[in-house]
């Protein structure tokens, strides 16, 4: 499942995929790969595979990557 994220004008800041275990990639408008969320840690990872947030926090990667 794709969900886009956009922003309160309507542009599109990206995307979150979510495959068939709850794990999530998050991309960016250009479709470059931000982080990932592992489900059965329950973390949150940049690109560099750097933990960032402990929890589902997918959404953010988009908006701190300004």
């Amino acid at each position: 499942m794709t969900e886009r994220i956009t922003n309160f004008y309507g542009q599109c800041l990206g995307t979150i995929e979510t495959d068939g275990n709850g794990n999530k990639t998050v991309k960016d408008f250009y479709g470059r790969i931000l982080g990932h969320y592992e489900r059965s840690s329950n973390v949150t990872k940049d690109f560099y595979g750097k933990i960032l947030y402990h929890g589902d926090m997918a959404a953010a990667l988009l908006i701190t990557q300004r």
